[in-house]
Parts: structure tokens; C-alpha cells; sequence
């Protein structure tokens, strides 16, 4: 063997690249001046791709196996100069490693509240966060429109601008869906797919796609929540008498397991809750019998308003309240064909159909006064 022979295959290149992170998204092969030798060993393992950059031109993209980069298997090579100059070879080339397996686990979320319209509570302000996943699916693009010559990239470093797609999409896709906030919840997976579709056009001008994006929750502010746990309860009570009965004993009951707030006014405000209930039961006769006079049942609750939604040339309108409704009969904006639509209703029918609206077409003035 001769002198050459020994230095040629003491300087062979082996390039190769095992990643130990869970976020690295692309790595540089580096050497000293980028030199790549001639017969160099190159592998490309499964979940990855090689990007050979020459002269800062892109030069092939290598999907995983073993190459060797000679001119004799590899017709790009033939356009590179001095390759006949063994290990001394003097151009620069560059081995971009790019990761194309899945980055699952990613988060994302509003960072400010959402405002759209639900049909039940009017304007209402939501928020919502989940996970997704991202892979690179071009590794040329990518490293050209994202990445440039950035010798080690992570997820970190474009997360914060895939979030900032997401948000955009959710919120407008949840504006145009038009789904009541309790009905939100069964809708989650429907959502996610429907806005990882969105996205996908926009990623795809990155070099990248989403496979995956979950909704993991949608909230309301802590004041509607509230209000919507009281509404519950009330529901569940049933009977308003009882669950007053009931509310005046857990008070009791708090008053009394808690002497030192308040001091004799928690003990005085027990007794004297104490002694109405007593009273009351008393009332109601022996073993619990209803008493001989009964007290007038409450009024019943107030109807709720109906909002109303109209179709016109394939598009709907709305919502409009009863009296909004009856103005633009009067205008001429309603007519008696108008199909219109409230929640509750089998379907759209026409506005002479409905009972609450077939009145606003039969209101007429009375005679003038006799002169």
C-alpha cells in the first residue's frame, strides 16, 4: 500500500448523525472549511434527510440509506469541480441534517380572548387552548424558507409562529361555525380537524405539515361560568321552595361549624334560622302533612325572547329580536315568504308559518276618528 493509498483511507469521511434531543428539528455536519472528501460515506438514517448544499447552491436531497459520494453514482457530483484531487479536496460543500419525524406534544392556546356571537347568550368572550404535532414534509423548502444557514435549528425557534397561525385559524373558524358555546364540547374533534385543514395550506409553503391538533378544552370567563353553575343548580333544585329550605340550613349548618367569624352574630343568625325552619315545619302539621292552607305557587319564570335568523340569496342573517322583526315588516325588509329560523324550530319555514311572526302581518291601525 502505497503512502497515498494509506492517507486516502486514513481521511475518509464518515457523515452521519444520531440526535439526542427531542426538539431538534435540523443539524449542520460540520468540518473544518466544509470539506467533504471524495468517497465519502454518507448515511441517512430512517426519520431523516440529508441536504447536500455546494457553494451555497442546493445542490440534492438524499432520503435515508448509505451513499457513497463519488461521480461515478452520484450524476450531480459530476458538476462539482476537482474531484479527481482525492482527500485534498479544496471546494466547500455543506450535509444539512434534517429531521422528518413527528414533534408531538406541542403546545397552543389564545392568548386573549376570543369574542363571537352565540345565539343563546349573545356576545360572549372564549378561550381555548391544546396540543399538536408538526414534521417536516419537503426538506429543501424548509431549509430555504425557514432554516438558512442556521448550523443547529429547533422547534423552539418557529413554535411561536406555527402558534400564531393556529390562533388565527381557530378564531376565525369558530366565528363562521356558528356552534352555541354548550354545544362547543362535542364538537372539539370535529374542530381540530376542520382547522388543521385550514392550516395546512400555509404550512405547506414551509416545507411542513400538521397530521395532528386537538382542542383540549374551550372556557368561558369566571363570571359566566358562575352564572351558568347557578343556573344549573337552580335546575337541579327543582322545587325553589325546597332549595330555599335547603340554602337556609347549609347556612345554618356553616353558621354554627363556625363560631369565631362573627362571634354571637354567627350564633344568633343560626338560632334564628334555626327557629324559622322550625316554624315553617311546624306549619306543614304533624309527620310532615301538608298544611290545610296552601301558600300561592310562585309565578312562573318570564318567557324567554326568541331571536330569529332569515335566509336570503343563500345566505342567513341575524340574529333579529321580535321587535326588530316587526320594523322590518313595516319597511317591507320581512315578508310573509321569508324563510326564517329560531333555535327550537324543525327546520326554516316561512315567516306567515310561524305564530309569533304571522302576527307582526296581521296588525293593522284602527279606523281614523270621526271628524
Amino acid at each position: 500500500m502505497g503512502i497515498f493509498d494509506f492517507l486516502s483511507g486514513e481521511f475518509i469521511d464518515v457523515i452521519a448523525w444520531t440526535d439526542d434531543t427531542r426538539d431538534t428539528m435540523v443539524w449542520r455536519f460540520e468540518r473544518e472549511g466544509h470539506e467533504i472528501k471524495y468517497g465519502a460515506k454518507l448515511t441517512v438514517r430512517e426519520g431523516q434527510a440529508a441536504v447536500f448544499v455546494h457553494e451555497g447552491q442546493l445542490a440534492d436531497v438524499f432520503t435515508p440509506g448509505l451513499y457513497m459520494l463519488e461521480t461515478n453514482n452520484m450524476p450531480v457530483l459530476t458538476t462539482l469541480q476537482h474531484w479527481d484531487h482525492g482527500f485534498k479536496s479544496p471546494f466547500k460543500s455543506e450535509i444539512y441534517y434534517v429531521n422528518t419525524t413527528r414533534f408531538n406534544d406541542l403546545k397552543w392556546g389564545t392568548k386573549n380572548p376570543i369574542i363571537l356571537r352565540d345565539p343563546e347568550f349573545g356576545p360572549v368572550r372564549i378561550r381555548a387552548f391544546g396540543t399538536y404535532s408538526i414534521r417536516v414534509t419537503d426538506p429543501a423548502k424548509f431549509l430555504i424558507e425557514i432554516v438558512g444557514t442556521d448550523g443547529e435549528f429547533t422547534m423552539d425557534e418557529i413554535s411561536f409562529q406555527i402558534r400564531n397561525i393556529i390562533v388565527q385559524e381557530f378564531s376565525r373558524v369558530i366565528a363562521n361555525a356558528r356552534i352555541p358555546v354548550l354545544d362547543m364540547a362535542a364538537n372539539t374533534a370535529d374542530l381540530g380537524k376542520l382547522i388543521a385543514k385550514e392550516i395546512s395550506g400555509t404550512l405547506e409553503g414551509y416545507g411542513l405539515s400538521m397530521p395532528e391538533l386537538y382542542i383540549e378544552n374551550i372556557s368561558l370567563p369566571p363570571a359566566v361560568e358562575e352564572a351558568l353553575d347557578k343556573r344549573t343548580s337552580v335546575g337541579l333544585a327543582g322545587d325553589l321552595g325546597k332549595f330555599t329550605q335547603y340554602s337556609a340550613a347549609e347556612a345554618m349548618t356553616s353558621a354554627a361549624s363556625n363560631p369565631s367569624g362573627g362571634g354571637g352574630m354567627g350564633a344568633g343568625l343560626g338560632m334564628g334560622l334555626g327557629m324559622a325552619m322550625a316554624g315553617q315545619m311546624a306549619n306543614q302539621g304533624p309527620w310532615g302533612a301538608a298544611p290545610q292552607a296552601q301558600a300561592a305557587p310562585p309565578p312562573p319564570p318570564a318567557p324567554v325572547e326568541h331571536v330569529w335568523h332569515i335566509a336570503e340569496s343563500g345566505e342567513t342573517k341575524g340574529p333579529f329580536s321580535k321587535a326588530s322583526m316587526g320594523r322590518m315588516v313595516t319597511e317591507g325588509g320581512l315578508k310573509r315568504d321569508s324563510l326564517v329560523w329560531t333555535a327550537g324550530q324543525d327546520g326554516w319555514k316561512p315567516a306567515d308559518e310561524v305564530m309569533e311572526l304571522a302576527q307582526l302581518f296581521t296588525v293593522m291601525p284602527p279606523p281614523p276618528p270621526k271628524a
